[in-house]
């Protein structure tokens, strides 16, 4: 007899923490999808317009006027700060920049016409790294995250620029993307990133997250080239999947927004 009624209590337990950890699950999976609005509005865009020709303008200028709308609304709705429309703009402008160096180079191509392009470049595309920058910030907000031994900012500030100038230097000199990759698991070893769902508060080692971040844009890419967001010189005849190695370039793009978002907050929180 106790040994039934010891059985349903534990049956009763379990029960009760998978339904916990569903529902714990849930949440966090619609913060995720909250926080990631913004690069769900360019994706739907970008196959919009790939299968439905839109008058008057080409395409890539539909997609900037968009994207400008978007974040006009995002801005107006309140579902992005003042503050964080301050960082998705630096990383707007950081994000041309390179692509404006990138594509001189012949690492890929933006193949068709365009009103509103710089030396080959449509505007849109900085939004494609802008759009980290938000999920990044949303995430940041709504899951109320928190850092744990964080490094010091001399460490972080060099490092972090180290990794935006090797995606230039490496053209003309040695790519040390593999060092600096080292260097980035030696110097957060020891960080992790907590966040909170519905008052619990869970950790996560910030490497792994770099590393989750980086593995899920890379599949987001191989859906932007599929609809023509830009064109690598092996997808100039048919499609094909983006190279496992290009995750290498996600992962370092992620550290280097991950930190300067995180920089950016505590000189924040420094002068407030």
């Amino acid at each position: 007899m106790n040994v039934t009624i010891q059985d349903d209590f534990q049956k009763k337990t379990l029960k009760a923490q998978f339904m916990r950890a569903l529902k714990q699950l849930i949440r966090f999976g619609w913060a995720q999808a909250l926080s990631c609005l913004f690069p769900v509005v360019i994706f739907a865009s970008l196959a919009v317009t790939q299968i439905i020709p839109l008058p008057f303008l080409p395409r890539y200028d539909w997609l900037l006027v968009i994207f400008l709308l978007m974040q006009w609304w995002m801005l107006r709705s309140g579902l992005e700060t003042r503050d964080e429309l301050k960082v998705i703009s630096l990383f707007h402008f950081i994000g041309l920049m390179l692509e404006i160096f990138k594509v001189h180079m012949g690492s890929w191509s933006y193949p068709e016409e365009g009103h509103f392009k710089i030396l080959g470049v449509p505007l849109y595309s900085g939004f494609m790294y802008a759009s980290v920058a938000s999920y990044l910030c949303q995430a940041w907000r709504r899951l109320n995250l928190e850092l744990v031994k964080w490094p010091p900012f001399w460490t972080v500030v060099p490092l972090a620029a180290a990794i935006y100038f090797n995606f230039f230097t490496h053209h003309y000199w040695i790519d040390i993307r593999w060092w600096l990759a080292g260097l980035v698991m030696i110097v957060f070893w020891q960080s992790w990133v907590t966040y909170e769902i519905d008052g619990t508060r869970y950790r996560m080692p910030l490497a792994l997250s770099f590393v989750l971040i980086g593995f899920f844009i890379w599949i987001a890419e191989n859906i932007a080239t599929f609809f023509g967001a830009w064109e690598y010189p092996n997808q100039t005849d048919a499609w094909s999947i983006v190279h496992l190695g290009k995750m290498s370039s996600w992962l370092l793009l992620v550290i280097v927004s991950f930190l300067i978002v995180a920089t950016l907050k505590q000189v924040k929180e420094k002068f407030h």
